[in-house]
């Protein structure tokens, strides 16, 4: 079992899990069940499956969960495209957001190919 906290990769991804909770403040009230509620979801999905994953008695568990993680950054990825789209992030918003969800999904796949095989 590891320290989910000691994952570089986990703490980068609850420190933007906490940027998208503080951006979709800023989006329309009609959004509140919406995007909003979507995009909070896939954020802490990430940081979330991490976790499980580092609890778990395996590799090849902890792997699946990180596979997992990285399908909620695609996700995120295309809800933050859909909110610029939208207009609810300036261009320079969602540039760096962009940037970081990227970086955390490379930062998983990265870590997936260093786990050995149980």
């Amino acid at each position: 079992m590891r320290n989910f906290r000691e994952l570089a990769i986990w703490s980068k991804s609850h420190s933007f899990t906490l940027k998208i909770y503080s951006v979709t403040q800023l989006f329309p009230k009609e959004e509140t069940f919406g995007l909003i509620s979507q995009m909070r979801r896939s954020a802490s999905s990430v940081p979330t499956n991490i976790a499980e994953g580092a609890g778990r008695n395996s590799n090849p568990d902890f792997k699946r969960f990180l596979i997992m993680a990285s399908g909620s950054s695609s996700e995120l990825e295309y809800q933050l495209i859909l909110s610029k789209d939208l207009k609810y992030l300036s261009e320079d918003v969602f540039k760096e957001l962009e940037k970081d969800v990227i970086q955390i999904r490379k930062m998983i796949y990265s870590f997936i190919k260093n786990i050995p095989p149980d």
